[in-house]
């Protein structure tokens, strides 16, 4: 069991994640997010790259992945790109890089799926210049009892099948007591079952 469970998220998960990413609601949201970013930029969970083709007028890019398998799918784009780029395999818990060296870090649709996210942003204030931005997208947990408590009662499973994707996580009080502070922010439900598409995107910064 635990073989077939690994052979999935290896080589099977990989796929399904670029294909669910690619849904025309988040590709909207792209589109609106992206662009906004400025100077040198870290993207983490930069997956499959959807992100890329966004970006304008940026100096730099390091984009950071843990699956080698969304790396591969990336690679494509990352050769088109217009600007200087590069992928790096690593986690949002523990960044590869120095300290205060980014203008804008890029999140999206990462924080629900990382094992420690308070660790993870405490490790993207350190690379962050002061100054910088958090440009970010995710799915949390809902305002609605009803879909809270379908969400927790989906987790766990759900978790398992997603590649460790939390369907509840509490987005602003992770960001916010991190200390962050959010320069915008809106939220709501995407197209698709409510349980997993209550979403939270905008910009934070530093306190």
């Amino acid at each position: 069991m635990f073989e077939r469970m690994s052979l999935y998220q290896k080589y099977l998960l990989p796929k399904l994640l670029n294909w669910a990413m690619k849904a025309p609601a988040l590709s909207k949201l792209r589109s609106e997010l992206i662009p906004s970013a400025e100077g040198k930029v870290l993207e983490i969970g930069m997956g499959s790259g959807l992100n890329l083709p966004h970006y304008d007028g940026i100096s730099g890019l390091i984009g950071l992945e843990p699956s080698e398998e969304l790396q591969n799918l990336a690679e494509d784009m990352l050769i088109q790109t217009h600007f200087p780029s590069e992928m790096l395999t690593g986690s949002a818990e523990d960044i590869p890089l120095e300290s205060n060296t980014f203008d804008t870090v890029v999140m999206t649709w990462t924080l629900c799926s990382v094992t420690d996210p308070v660790l993870a942003l405490s490790e993207i204030k350190r690379v962050i210049k002061p100054g910088g931005k958090v440009i970010f997208a995710e799915h949390g947990k809902s305002p609605d009892q009803n879909i809270r408590k379908l969400q927790k009662t989906l987790n766990p499973l759900w978790s398992r099948i997603a590649g460790g994707c939390q369907l509840n996580r509490e987005i602003v009080d992770l960001y916010e007591s991190s200390g962050f502070k959010f320069k915008s922010m809106e939220r709501g439900y995407l197209e698709g079952p409510k349980f997993a598409t209550y979403n939270y995107r905008g910009v934070a910064a530093l306190r």
